[in-house]
């Protein structure tokens, strides 16, 4: 079972809990899709789309349970592949949700995704 993780503002994410259903951040929404990153791929997303922002959540997804609205492309010109969902995320198949404070130095601590 392969896990992929989505960076979610912590209002949004009680917001999908509430619904039922995680519809995607504006971002996610105006692409067509909701946008995933790998653990290898993690810090990079998060320095580069989510600097200095505070309030974020983690959310481990298994993506076996996605089928195939899960799609693995190239994103804006790179031909490393991420995962993206064609629909909506299912609370089903979330596995752990957890923050992502900032540290000290204005980066975000990402969890041991070890476990």
């Amino acid at each position: 079972m392969p896990i992929i993780y989505k960076i979610c503002s912590e209002m949004l994410w009680r917001e999908a809990e509430r619904d039922g259903v995680f519809r995607g951040a504006p971002v996610d929404v105006r692409d067509g899709f909701i946008h995933f990153s790998t653990a290898d791929q993690l810090a990079e997303t998060a320095r580069k789309h989510f600097a200095g922002q505070d309030g974020l959540l983690l959310i481990a997804i298994d993506s076996d349970s996605l089928g195939p609205a899960l799609a693995w492309e190239p994103s804006r010109g790179r031909s490393e592949l991420f995962p993206h969902l064609y629909g909506e995320l299912p609370l089903t198949a979330v596995e752990r949700v957890v923050p992502m404070p900032l540290g000290r130095d204005g980066k975000h601590v990402l969890p041991d995704l070890s476990t």
